[in-house]
């Protein structure tokens, strides 16, 4: 009989495609299998994988070979073979069994490879040119807002050249530059990666403790990102030649709310393995040369000038040459520990096309785009005359940084900026030579490789788009495997905004690399003797937050779990987990609540240590601080208590609960109002549903929060965090048409206000004042994915291995449909309402099963897939739900 499920697929090593760099002993590998047809009650009862070092090899499996391994494991099989090898690039592939134990074809192989294991092995030194000091550029007296008064030198061109006498077997090379580079090999880009490496908190830095927001520079960990390119296949026999270009990044950002490391260094460790089985290594050393690049100026906050008349010709080619350039400098070693780079890069995206062009007199042009993108403008097979300025502007608000660009005027001339994005919608060019047309300009999309995995619709087309501008946001704010507030002016990587936004972001991307690396950032981004997680990571920006900032370290994880089932997350983040707990309980008042009043500099509590919530519908719209923290306290201790009981931790589990306890009841005692029965408005009674009221409160409680959205004409009138669990909130307790109703407005304060705007974004605040390009209020999006639409998890088995079906059909909507690309595979449902019948089809992944809570309604009869659906096959009926095993299911519910 053949197998009925197919060959294993989209296969990945911790949680990655193509061939990733990885630098720990058992990386875990995954693969998503698919039934044969729509077959119910598929599943996998068994793997085999093998694994070798060569592809041709692969059969054998030399290095690993698990034989049959009775199973149903198909994410985070750690690997058990031998001992791995540093550099070795190592190939596998897997097939299963099926519930009637046949087994499928073997996946189409894949490789991963591994990194450079142990801290000796790097022969390699750091390197930077020598017109540049080793200090970062001095960071301009006064507030964060003011502008750099002192410009970097010129970006620097690094090259070395070799012979290659012998056949090549492999060639790899190690390398890494700060704050960004490019790699070449005999003239060539090697790589599609923009922005690379993957920010971190490179190094100790001089000043921090000083800066207006200030911490001790005592972090658990510091670190910096080294990738691996192939270049088999770029080296020849004779002469060769390797370089790079390199630019400042986030290591040396003298402005704003940074605060810099030092000026720009490189890497690299180029190992060659030759046909005859000798090695070879060219390492950076004093031996480079170095030379400046056209690349006039770059900063991530003033923009990039460029004057294409100082551009080197075939500067990396291998017969380039160099005896006039300069010797480069030595450098001193980034005190953090170099690591694989485990993360997606940054690409460019998606690419626009003008959508209108104004004349606006000679050489001054207008231009529009689509929508609002972080990136830049290329320019495509241009001519001017050498020397001709162009300077281009970004509407993308203030901080957004200039492009200008000089023309070497020798012909057809392309460019793009390397070492730093712009945002805007639109463009002004002046110095513009001739006429501008269209196909000159192409506006490309740059940031994090977080591909896009799920589908959300409705037949509102306000929900759809309220989704599509957030969507749209979220991925301009997603730079260098961090998410950030705003991708113009302060882009960074406030953990607060992380929080609340990150279970909308798991519902709409493959995330799972990327919070693994950002949680290891936040992580180590702590201080260890406090607990204390600081506002932002991986570095620590210059303005502020508060308690519900550093419960990202409770709440990312916990989510990520959730979504993903990996148990890993949370046990890495345990102890981090307890050590904010730990500081958390430091403000503990006599009252039982938890108040946060850190001091700043003048010893007196500063604002931008102990916010609560932020971004109302007014200045002081907003719920009481005390409230905030406290319920912040209370909900990071409720998921540290289940991360206890997950990780076999019971007496750490009985004691979190009963501070958790303890803090609830204060909660009641000290905020609830007997005479008005509320807890407060914006959002002060929506946290306190959340963690959940006094039975004898309950009914005046919902009462009071139903009179407040109805004063506020059906409105929301919550900050970024009571936002986050408005929504959710409102249907959990039978008020999901208050919820859809909120959803549905178009004036402010909503989403679709913004929309109302012209916005192509989400924003900052809900009036038209801050940024119009933030991602924090997408946290209350979730109700859309998981009450609207009705898709959710079991948290007793995370991870989609039990899917929650329960649609919440409201207003006048006719259907919805939310799939997602989980653990095991495609989820989802689709529901509509046609001629007062109601149709569901349900999606279930092999490997998982569901349990359908149907709508509520007066239903003559159910019948599935056009049969009675006690008839039908993977179906059992319990209670009025319907218990589904894997497959596609369509019911169908008759008046």
């Amino acid at each position: 009989m053949v197998a009925q499920l197919q060959a294993p697929k989209d296969l990945r090593t911790e949680y990655l495609t193509g061939t990733p760099l990885i630098d720990i002993e058992q990386p875990r590998l995954g693969w998503i299998n698919e039934a044969q047809g729509n077959e119910k009650g598929q599943k996998q009862t068994a793997y085999e994988i093998r694994v070798s070092e060569t592809q041709e090899n692969l059969m054998t499996g030399n290095v690993w070979s698990t034989g049959k391994v009775l199973s149903s494991q198909n994410q985070r099989v750690e690997y058990r073979g031998k001992t791995l090898k540093s550099t070795q690039q190592y190939w596998w592939q897997v097939r299963t069994w099926d519930k009637k134990d046949k087994v499928s074809e073997w996946s189409a192989p894949t490789s991963w490879r591994m990194g450079l294991l142990e801290p000796n092995e790097w022969k390699a030194v750091w390197i930077g040119a020598p017109w540049q000091g080793e200090d970062a550029i001095p960071k301009p007296p006064g507030g964060p807002q003011e502008r750099t008064k002192i410009l970097p030198p010129p970006a620097p061109y690094l090259r070395k050249g070799f012979d290659v006498n012998k056949p090549i077997q492999s060639a790899v090379v190690f390398t890494t530059g700060l704050g960004y580079f490019e790699f070449y090999v005999n003239g060539e880009l090697v790589s599609d990666d923009k922005l690379v490496p993957n920010q971190t908190n490179y190094s100790k830095r001089p000043g921090l403790e000083k800066n207006y927001i200030g911490v001790p520079d005592k972090f658990e960990a510091y670190k910096v990102f080294y990738l691996a390119y192939d270049l088999t296949d770029h080296l020849k026999s004779g002469k060769n030649a390797i370089g790079a270009i390199l630019g400042n990044g986030f290591y040396n950002a003298p402005k704003f709310w940074t605060q810099s490391y030092g000026s720009p260094r490189f890497i690299a460790q180029l190992q060659i393995t030759y046909d005859d089985g000798t090695t070879e290594t060219i390492i950076s050393d004093s031996s480079w040369k170095a030379e400046k690049s056209p690349i006039l100026m770059d900063l991530v906050y003033d923009g990039e000038i460029y004057d294409a008349r100082k551009a080197i010709p075939d500067w990396a080619s291998a017969d380039f040459d160099d005896r006039q350039w300069q010797k480069v400098i030595e450098r001193k070693a980034p005190f953090g520990e170099l690591r694989a780079h485990t993360a997606e890069p940054d690409k460019v995206t998606k690419t626009y096309q003008p959508t209108a062009i104004e004349k606006l007199g000679n050489g001054h042009y207008k231009v529009q785009f689509p929508e609002e993108i972080s990136g830049w403008v290329r320019l495509n097979n241009v001519e001017g005359p050498a020397g001709q300025k162009v300077h281009i502007t970004f509407n993308g608000n203030l901080y957004s940084g200039e492009n200008t660009y000089y023309f070497a005027g020798k012909g057809k001339e392309n460019y793009a900026p390397r070492f730093n994005w712009f945002v805007f919608s639109g463009i002004e060019i002046t110095g513009w030579p001739g006429e501008l047309k269209p196909e000159m300009l192409t506006a490309e999309a740059v940031n994090t490789d977080v591909k896009e995995n799920a589908f959300f619709e409705t037949s509102n087309p306000l929900f759809n788009q309220i989704n599509d501008i957030w969507k749209r946001s979220q991925m301009d704010n997603m730079h260098g495997g961090i998410a950030s507030d705003c991708p113009h002016r302060e882009r960074s990587g406030y953990t607060g905004d992380g929080q609340v936004a990150c279970p909308t972001v798991m519902h709409n991307f493959d995330a799972r690399a990327f919070y693994q690396k950002w949680v290891s950032d936040m992580r180590e981004a702590r201080i260890p003797e406090t607990g204390y997680v600081p506002n932002g990571a991986p570095w620590q920006p210059g303005c502020g937050g508060g308690v519900a900032w550093g419960a990202a370290i409770n709440i990312i994880p916990w989510e990520y779990y959730l979504q993903y089932g990996d148990h890993r997350m949370l046990s890495d983040n345990y102890d981090a987990m307890k050590g904010y707990l730990d500081y958390m309980e430091t403000w503990i008042t006599k009252e039982g609540i938890m108040y946060s009043q850190r001091e700043g500099q003048d010893g007196k509590p500063l604002k931008w240590w102990n916010l609560g919530d932020w971004a109302g519908i007014c200045t002081d719209c907003l719920p009481d601080d005390a409230l905030v923290h406290t319920f912040y306290y209370w909900y990071s201790l409720d998921i540290t208590v289940k991360v206890a009981s997950i990780l076999d931790h019971p007496e750490e589990a009985l004691e979190m609960r009963t501070r958790a306890i303890e803090l609830k009841n204060a909660f009641h005692r000290y905020f609830y109002d007997e005479e008005t029965m509320s807890y407060g408005d914006y959002g002060s009674n929506i946290f306190a549903l959340k963690m959940g009221v006094p039975a004898d409160r309950y009914s005046k409680v919902k009462q009071a929060l139903i009179e407040e959205i109805e004063r506020n004409n059906g409105h929301l009138n919550t900050a970024i965090f009571g936002t986050r669990f408005f929504f959710e909130v409102l249907a959990e307790n039978g008020l999901n048409h208050l919820a859809y109703e909120a959803m549905n407005k178009r004036t402010e304060p909503g989403f679709g206000h913004w929309i109302e705007l012209g916005g192509t974004t989400s924003r900052e605040h809900w009036d038209e004042s801050g940024s119009h390009n933030h991602p924090m209020f997408g946290g209350g999006l979730v109700w859309l994915y998981r009450n609207l639409a009705g898709l959710n998890f079991d948290e007793s088995k995370p991870g989609y291995e039990h899917l929650i079906f329960k649609p919440l059909p409201a207003g006048d909507l006719q259907y919805a449909r939310y799939e997602t690309e989980t653990p095991f595979g495609t989820a989802g449902i689709h529901w509509e309402k046609d001629d007062k019948i109601l149709k569901t089809k349900l999606t279930i992944p092999v490997g998982s099963n569901a349990t359908f809570y149907p709508p509520e309604g007066d239903f003559n009869s159910i019948s599935v897939d056009g049969h009675r659906s006690d008839r039908s096959e993977g179906i059992e009926m319990k209670n009025g739900t319907f218990e589904l095993q894997s497959g596609v299911y369509n019911f169908s519910f008759n008046p």
